[in-house]
């Protein structure tokens, strides 16, 4: 008897097989045809790490407080302008770098779970197919026992 069903694997799940789940360091450009390209991509990365700590959101905070007395003697105006301009701008650009980097780990790690659960479903959709294809193998010998009881006997 032929077989019942004909399973066809997706392509996508060699693709899977083949990864692993992409994290933020893997999409540096370190591999990029263009030697300016991967300088800037290193020396940004570089600033960026060093600038994106709470260690230079502090030595930012001192750094602009040197200038708050001189505002201050100027007016409110040149407070409000020191607030905004020195303060602010110094102090949150690490601040937020550093969140920006928590929330980067945090969508690795999700990608990371998205894709190990995408693994394991696969995984258990390979066992059933393998249940399936024993559960047809059953079906089919059934199937033959059958209609060699069923069959008409040979005449003689």
């Amino acid at each position: 008897m032929p077989s019942i069903y004909e399973y066809v694997r997706h392509p996508r799940s060699e693709e899977l097989h083949a990864s692993k789940p992409v994290k933020t360091a893997d999409v540096r450009r370190t591999n990029h045809p263009n030697f300016f390209v991967r300088l800037n991509a290193r020396f940004g990365l570089k600033v960026t790490l060093a600038v994106g700590t709470m260690w230079c959101a502090y030595l930012f905070t001192v750094l602009a407080l040197f200038a708050l007395p001189s505002a201050i003697k100027q007016g409110t105006y040149y407070v409000i302008v020191w607030l905004s301009s020195s303060f602010l701008q110094l102090v949150l650009l690490p601040v937020i770098i550093v969140g920006q980097n928590i929330q980067a780990a945090a969508a690795d790690k999700r990608a990371e779970d998205t894709y190990k659960d995408a693994e394991a479903v696969l995984k258990e959709a390979e066992e059933i197919q393998k249940h399936l294809l024993a559960q047809d193998q059953a079906i089919s010998d059934i199937v033959a026992r059958l209609e060699k009881l069923t069959a008409p006997p040979a005449s003689a």
